[in-house]
């Protein structure tokens, strides 16, 4: 998953990215762990602002899926509404279309080598993702269900430990065994 200086490099070239669309829905990604082809049919009925909850009508596994929305991601959808346009249902719309956005491989592109992350594919957001709540002490469960995987082994697969909080588990022992010396 993406380092501390990754990140900081891609949400900057975000920032400075031509299409602000594209950008956004990036950034939404690291924020959600959504799939790329949900965030880009996302539509403004599926955003519940009160109760923090966005409804995946169909996902992957074919069903509805219910995705926790941060702050942050609420603070980027209420930008986002503030400047669309009120009979566009979509919350990433094709500037030209007002239609889902189809073809961002190249913005995608130019992002992250301006990142200086060529390799990162959109999807390794998700993994990072749920790496990051692993890693801030979430349960597999947890990450489970906010992912929408019906298989655990599946959540197993995506998140990924830092160093730092394996040896920080490890120290938890060391830390029981010193006790015990004294």
């Amino acid at each position: 998953y993406l380092s501390d200086q990754e990140l900081h490099n891609l949400l900057q070239a975000l920032k400075q990215s031509r299409s602000k669309v594209v950008g956004d829905v990036v950034h939404f990604l690291l924020l959600t762990g959504a799939r790329r082809g949900e965030a880009l049919q996302a539509r403004w009925q599926d955003m519940d602002f009160e109760r923090q909850i966005w409804t995946v009508p169909l996902s992957k596994s074919g069903k509805a899926r219910y995705v926790p929305l941060s702050d942050a991601a609420l603070e980027l959808l209420n930008r986002r509404l503030n400047q669309a346009q009120s009979d566009c249902p979509y919350v990433f719309p094709s500037p030209k279309t007002g239609q889902p956005l189809r073809h961002i491989y190249h913005a995608w592109h130019t992002i992250r080598t301006k990142a200086g992350i060529p390799d990162v594919r959109m999807h390794d957001l998700r993994h990072n993702f749920a790496s990051v709540l692993v890693n801030q002490g979430c349960s597999l469960y947890e990450v489970q269900k906010i992912l929408g995987h019906a298989d655990s082994k599946t959540t197993q697969r995506y998140a990924h430990l830092s160093q730092e909080s394996l040896i920080n588990a490890a120290n938890l022992v060391g830390g029981q065994i010193l006790k015990g010396q004294s």
